[in-house]
């Protein structure tokens, strides 16, 4: 079943790299997912703790993996259209999907070879976003 264009809300650590904050983590497998997505025509909000006002910019480190691995971000830490449209003036962003380790039922990889902490599985993610029609891969 395709799927129309979605907003897909994405955490960082976790989910697109290992959690060593605030330090950048390990790669995971998230890059080429990511890039699936939006050439299928979906938009990208980062969406994550990280902040660039506790004074080590863990929020640029974030951004700046994002422009590393050529990813285009359509919104950090919100949702354009919802500010600009201000149809909501909650804190919480609107997404059609949201892409966090911390979600229940996401899919985890836990190797302590690796790393200590369960991240996201992109192997397992690349399969569910297929199935919902999100891209052909």
């Amino acid at each position: 079943m395709k799927q129309n264009k979605i907003i897909i809300a994405i955490d960082g650590d976790g989910t697109c790299w290992t959690h060593d904050w605030p330090r950048m983590g390990k790669d995971i497998g998230a890059a080429p997912i990511l890039k699936k997505l939006i050439k299928s025509g979906h938009k990208l909000m980062l969406w994550t703790m990280r902040s660039g006002k506790d004074g080590n910019d863990t929020l640029d480190d974030a951004i700046n993996w994002f422009k590393e691995n050529e990813i285009e971000l359509w919104g950090i830490n919100e949702n354009p259209e919802q500010q600009a449209n201000k149809w909501s003036t909650s804190n919480k962003q609107h997404a059609n999907l949201f892409v966090d380790d911390a979600a229940l039922g996401a899919p985890l990889k836990f190797d302590p070879t690796f790393h200590n902490r369960p991240f996201i599985d992109w192997e397992k993610v690349d399969k569910m976003l297929e199935e919902m029609g999100l891209y052909n891969s």
